[in-house]
Formats: C-alpha cells, sequence, structure tokens
C-alpha cells in the first residue's frame, strides 16, 4: 500500500505499479489543479518518449514510473479534464509527448513559461522564474541525464521532483501579474491554442531534406545524402541511440561533399568516429556509391516554396510594420519578437488587409495581437 495522506506536498511518492498509482489518483479526489512535467530521453534514444513524470497539487506531490505503471487512466482522466487547472512550464514538447504516447489531448492548461514572456520577463526559463520570484535556485546537474536508466539515483529523483515543486505557486504570481496589466486574455488565447499541439506526421524518406545545410549541396551531394541519412537513422533505430550518437551531421554533410570511397578517405573525414571507420566503414562507402550511381534525372532536390506574387515594396512595408510593433512593444515593455514575430508581420503585408476584420482572417496572428496592433499596422500600410 501507499500512504496518498501526506501532509507535505514538497516530499513525492514514487509510483511504480498501476496499482500504487491508481491509489495515489483516487487519494487527489476532488483536486482542480495539476502540476506536471515529463522528461524524455530525445539526448540518447532514437525515438524519444515518456520516460518520468511528476506530478504536484497543493497536498500532493508524485514521481511516476510509466515504463511499469500501466496506461494511467487516472492521469489521462484529469488532463483532459476542462475542469481541472493543468500547469505547465513550456508545455509544447510535454504535450506532444503526452499526444503520442497516451493519446490524451489535455486542456485548460497554463503555462508558465508564456505567461513570463507575456508579462515582460526577458529571463523566463524555470530556473530563472523560481530565482525570481522564491529565491529558489535549481541544480542543474542532470539536466542531460539519461531517464530511460533504471533503476534511477535518489538524487535524479529529487532533481525532477524540483520541476514540479514550485509551479502553482509561481503560476499565482503569473496570474496576479498578467491580470493587473490586462494581459490574461491574451494568456488565455495562447493556453488555448497549446490543446492542439501535436507531432506532425512525417516522411522518413525526406529526412535527409530536414538536414541544415542541405540546402547549401548540389543535387547529385544531396543524393549522397540521402543515402547516408538512411543508413545512419536504420543503424540508430537499430541501437536505440540518438541519431548524433551513430554519426552527426555535420559528419554526413562532409561525406556528401567529398563522397569517399575507401576506408582510409573515410577516416579522414572529421567527425567520423573510430568505431565507425571500424565497424562501418563499407556500409557507408555502399551509402556513397549508391548515391553517385543515381540518374541524373533522378537527382533530389527541394520543392519550391509558396510563389507570392512580386511586390517591390515587400520589404519596406515590413519594416514599417516592424517600426510599429518595436514602438508599442517599448510601450508594453515586451520583447518584439513575443509581441509579434517577424513571420506574421510578413503574413500581414501579404494579406493586404484594408480593415480591422480582414486582419483578424490571418491565420497567424492571435486575437490580442490584432486588438493591439491592428490599427497602426492599418495607418502604416496605408501610409
Amino acid at each position: 500500500m501507499i500512504d496518498c495522506g501526506m501532509s507535505d506536498p514538497y516530499q513525492p511518492v514514487y509510483l511504480e505499479t498501476p496499482e500504487t498509482t491508481g491509489l495515489f489518483f483516487d487519494a487527489l479526489g476532488g483536486s482542480r489543479e495539476l502540476a506536471i512535467d515529463t522528461e524524455g530521453a530525445s539526448f540518447h534514444r532514437f525515438v524519444d518518449r515518456i520516460y518520468l513524470l511528476q506530478l504536484s497539487t497543493q497536498n500532493h506531490s508524485a514521481i511516476i514510473d510509466p515504463l511499469s505503471a500501466g496506461t494511467l487512466p487516472g492521469l489521462g482522466a484529469m488532463l483532459e479534464d476542462r475542469g481541472v487547472e493543468i500547469i505547465f512550464h513550456d508545455a509544447d514538447y510535454d504535450l506532444r509527448l503526452l499526444r503520442q504516447d497516451y493519446g490524451w489531448r489535455v486542456t485548460n492548461i497554463f503555462d508558465t513559461r508564456i505567461a513570463a514572456q507575456l508579462l515582460g520577463i526577458r529571463s523566463f526559463g524555470l530556473a530563472a522564474l523560481l530565482e525570481k520570484f522564491f529565491e529558489v535556485k535549481l541544480d542543474k546537474k542532470h539536466q542531460r541525464a539519461d531517464w530511460s536508466m533504471r533503476p534511477l539515483t535518489p538524487d535524479m529523483l529529487e532533481y525532477a521532483a524540483q520541476d514540479t515543486r514550485y509551479l502553482l505557486e509561481l503560476r499565482d504570481q503569473l496570474r496576479s501579474g498578467l491580470e493587473e496589466q490586462g494581459r490574461m486574455g491574451w494568456a488565455s488565447e495562447e493556453f488555448a491554442r497549446l490543446e492542439s499541439v501535436q507531432f506532425a506526421e512525417e516522411d522518413s524518406g525526406l529526412a535527409f531534406l530536414r538536414v541544415k545545410g542541405a540546402r547549401d549541396l548540389t543535387r547529385r551531394q544531396l543524393a549522397l545524402l540521402r543515402e547516408l541519412v538512411q543508413w545512419r537513422d536504420t543503424v540508430a533505430k537499430q541501437l536505440d541511440r540518438a541519431t548524433f550518437r551513430v554519426m552527426g551531421n555535420e559528419a554526413l554533410l562532409d561525406i556528401a561533399r567529398k563522397a569517399p570511397t575507401s576506408k582510409s578517405a573515410l577516416a579522414e573525414i572529421k567527425g567520423v568516429s573510430r568505431s565507425v571507420v571500424e565497424r562501418n566503414a563499407s556500409d557507408v562507402i555502399q551509402a556513397v556509391e549508391r548515391g553517385l550511381a543515381v540518374p541524373d534525372a533522378e537527382l533530389p532536390k527541394f520543392a519550391r516554396g509558396p510563389r507570392w506574387e512580386r511586390d517591390p515594396e515587400f520589404e519596406p512595408k515590413v519594416m514599417k510594420l516592424k517600426a510599429v510593433r518595436d514602438g508599442v512593444a517599448d510601450r508594453l515593455q515586451l520583447d518584439p519578437g513575443v509581441l509579434c514575430a517577424r513571420e506574421r508581420l510578413e503574413a500581414v503585408v501579404r494579406k493586404r488587409p484594408t480593415t480591422v476584420e480582414e486582419m483578424l482572417e490571418i491565420p497567424e496572428l492571435r486575437r490580442w495581437q490584432v486588438e493591439v496592433l491592428g490599427t497602426e499596422f492599418l495607418g502604416a500600410l496605408g501610409g
């Protein structure tokens, strides 16, 4: 049995069976708020998933081992209940993992990172916020830990518990600030958009086009990169290892440029480890040869981006909107990029709105941004 009647919420229980997690959620009763964080292992594993869950309410805290705790129906019910406020810090990746691993669509979200940004706080990492509001210093020594390892050490569990220990109090502080400044509506609109966040379906055969630096290659070099990425990702998947731990992107790009066809030539390329040379040289060279053998007519290329009607005034118009945005951001003491990122300025120029109503139809813009900037944007474009 697990003691779910904890008097000290700062001392979490460690739960690793369906029975103990079930008792824990039964003990939460009518809790209407839940702070949550997840730990993945993208730095170590090929496909990331949730390897640890940290939870806190006003009266209870727990660390759950999802590898052995079952399907967690009690947690799913709380996360999808609009009557329960779910508090994250920087929710985006956590939400994607929760949807991927459990199928849950989390609702009624409060994200302390977004709230801090909308208050004009420039250092909005969790550690910085806890030090600012509570004079608490977080220990970062396990920031890159392998959370897939078992057993987890006591200090790893203590480190993990810090991520939700103060989130409810932090939420209270940030909400008060948003309400005082009349920005709670801004935050609510941003939080509502988080409810639809999930990983997009991606074509693994096009992964090579997403490698940073691929656009600088010739089409022939792209053909080599395609084969090399496929080789690297296949090995990483077999080993359940993060792809960069097999071979980094810079090394792949260099191989694509130099097209080594011998073990000695491969060994000379920076970033190619000795173990790869000894164990995988023939596979890498075969990948290079396959890329070299692709007929010219079948060489890969990047798809054309959306074509816009040529407007010689496009950049000057963007700069006019930028000047407006920067002025308003200064008055509101907000980071200009938080107020309205450049790609949203560009979307406004392309739409060419002539009324606030037309501006509200621009998908990239939030309603609160139109309320704050719309009239001045229209004036700048009209001028």
